[in-house]
C-alpha cells in the first residue's frame, strides 16, 4: 500500500463526567487523530497524549509538530506491505511514542481494510470475546465514589479499579471492601508514593486487591522490585514499561507480577505485541490500559486485547461512560456479563463518523510527499 497523504487533526470532546487522578482533574479531552490515506483507503489512528505533560513528558503540543515535521515525512510516499513497517521508518526519531503509535496504528488499520481482514486477527489475536473492567477517578466524596462503583458493578464489569493518592487511599479502600467484600478490586496510584512509605503501602495488603498499579516513580523499575518484596499485593507496572526491554527488565528483577500494556505508551501495535510476548514468556499476565480514548483508540484497544496473554479485564469500557456521542458507530458497548464480543468485520469493525469528526475538529492539516 502506498502512503499518499497523512491528515492530522485535533478534536475537542467534553467528558460526560470529570476524571481525576493524582495528576489532577479534567473535564474534556483534546484528541489528536491521524488519517493515513492509502490508495483510496483511509486508516485511522488516535494519539493518546494528554493536554499537558503529566502522565508522561509527551503531550499534544509535542505530538502535533513531531508528526508534522518528522513522522509523517518519514512514511509519506513509501510503499509498504504491512503496517508494522512504519516502526522502522520512524525509528530515527527518539521517544515520542504516543505520536508514533498514532501513525503506525493508522497504517495497521489501513492494512486490515485492504486485506479485508479484522484488525484483531491481523495483530495475532485469538480471543473472540474480551473481559472488561472500569477505571473510576477520584471523586468529591467517598459516598460519590461508592455510588459510581454501585453503577458499574450493576452493569456487570468484571474488575473495578479506583484511583488513589496520599490522603485518598486506606479509608477509601476500607469503605469499598466493607460494602463489596468479593468484587475484583484494584487501585492505581499513578506514581503518587515513595519508597519510604513502605509501612503505609503494606496496609493495602488487607484489602485483597488484584493489584496496586504504579505506586512509585513513573520511570522506575528497581525500586518497585524492592517494594514488591515487601508487599503481598501484586504490583502492576504501567508508566515504567515503555518497550519490550523494560518489560523484560521488570520481569527479571521481580519488579511486578502484572503489566498494563497501553498501545500509545509503548509506541504502537508492533511494540505492544513485543511487550505482550515478553510477558507471556515470563508468565506475567497483562491487561489493556485506557487513556480516556475516543472511539478509534477504544476500537484499537479492543483489537489488542484479543491477544492470548491479555488474561485480566482491561480498561476497555463502554463509550457512554465518557462521551455523550462517540466518533464511531456502533458505539462501544459492554454486555451485562462484562464482556465485548469482537467483530469479524474488516478493519476495526466500527465505522468512523466522519461528519461528527469534522464538526468537532478545531484544527487540521494534511501532509503530502514533498
Amino acid at each position: 500500500m502506498k502512503i499518499e497523504a497523512i491528515t492530522l487533526r485535533e478534536l475537542h470532546m467534553p467528558l460526560v463526567h470529570f476524571f481525576e487522578t493524582s495528576f489532577g482533574r479534567i473535564d474534556h479531552r483534546s484528541i489528536l487523530l491521524v488519517t493515513a490515506h492509502c490508495e483510496g483507503i483511509d486508516g485511522w489512528g488516535e494519539c493518546v497524549a494528554d493536554e499537558g505533560p503529566f502522565y508522561s513528558e509527551e503531550w499534544k503540543e509535542t505530538a502535533w509538530p513531531t508528526i508534522k515535521h518528522f513522522l509523517a515525512p518519514a512514511v509519506l510516499g513509501k510503499t509498504i506491505e504491512h503496517g508494522k513497517e512504519a516502526a522502522g521508518l520512524m525509528a530515527r526519531v527518539r521517544g515520542h511514542r504516543m505520536a508514533k503509535a498514532a501513525v503506525e496504528n493508522a497504517l495497521w488499520d489501513a492494512e486490515a481494510q485492504i486485506r479485508q481482514q479484522p484488525l484483531w486477527r491481523l495483530l495475532g489475536g485469538t480471543r473472540t470475546e474480551i473481559a472488561c473492567g472500569v477505571s473510576i477517578g477520584i471523586q468529591d466524596t467517598i459516598d460519590h465514589l461508592l455510588d459510581k462503583i454501585e453503577t458499574e458493578v450493576a452493569a456487570g464489569y468484571r474488575r473495578i479499579k479506583v484511583k488513589v493518592k496520599p490522603g485518598w487511599d486506606l479509608q477509601v479502600l476500607e469503605r469499598i471492601r466493607s460494602r463489596w467484600p468479593d468484587i475484583v478490586l484494584s487501585c492505581d496510584a499513578n506514581s503518587a508514593y515513595r519508597l519510604d512509605e513502605i509501612e503505609h503501602l503494606s496496609k493495602f495488603d488487607q484489602f485483597n486487591l488484584l493489584m496496586i498499579e504504579q505506586p512509585l516513580w513513573n520511570d522506575d523499575i528497581y525500586h518497585h522490585a524492592r517494594l514488591q518484596k515487601e508487599l503481598r499485593t501484586a504490583i502492576c507496572l504501567d508508566e515504567s514499561i515503555v518497550n519490550a526491554r523494560t518489560a523484560a527488565q521488570a520481569a527479571e528483577i521481580g519488579a511486578c507480577r502484572i503489566i498494563n500494556i497501553k498501545v500509545g505508551r509503548v509506541g504502537g501495535f508492533s511494540e505492544a505485541i513485543a511487550v505482550h510476548d515478553v510477558c507471556q514468556e515470563h508468565k506475567i499476565p497483562v491487561w489493556c490500559g485506557g487513556m480516556l480514548e475516543a472511539g478509534i483508540g477504544r476500537a484499537h484497544n479492543i483489537a489488542l486485547s484479543t491477544l492470548p496473554n491479555f488474561s485480566l479485564p482491561g480498561d476497555v469500557s463502554a463509550s457512554k461512560r465518557y462521551w455523550a456521542e462517540d466518533i464511531i458507530e456502533p458505539a462501544v458497548s459492554v454486555a451485562s456479563d462484562g464482556t465485548i464480543t469482537v467483530s469479524d468485520e474488516p478493519g476495526t469493525g466500527y465505522r468512523v463518523k466522519t461528519d461528527l469528526i469534522e464538526r468537532l475538529t478545531i484544527r487540521k492539516e494534511t501532509f503530502r510527499p514533498s
